[in-house]
């Protein structure tokens, strides 16, 4: 129930972005490395896609202004980015607030003898 709440969201959050951002490129997916000017990210359809960004590219974690430290690995998002053929240049960066990162924080649980 939960991942087709998920992708209900996802299909409506698309389709609204693509409207209010004509021509430039979506990248959506998880986020598997972090650089001081670039995202990598696992795309929906298994490929990884990586985008740079600078000062001039805004973040919103949940409506709010955020900052690049608000990335984390895991972290999901959905990105306007100029494309230059396979080259990505992120305009906006929108941070998913229930993030996969958010998972990876809370330790195993450990066998107890």
């Amino acid at each position: 129930m939960k991942k087709l709440r998920s992708i209900l969201v996802v299909t409506l959050l698309l389709g609204s972005v693509a409207v209010a951002h004509g021509n430039l490129a979506h990248v959506l997916g998880t986020v598997v490395q972090i650089t001081d000017h670039s995202l990598s990210v696992k795309a929906t359809d298994g490929s990884i896609k990586v985008v740079e960004f600078d000062a001039e590219t805004h973040f919103l974690k949940g409506g709010s202004p955020a900052t690049a430290k608000d990335v984390l690995i895991g972290s999901r998002v959905v990105i306007h980015a100029h494309q230059n053929g396979d080259k990505f240049h992120a305009a906006e960066v929108k941070i998913g607030t229930g993030t996969a990162a958010a998972n990876q924080s809370t330790p195993a649980p450990t066998e107890s003898k």
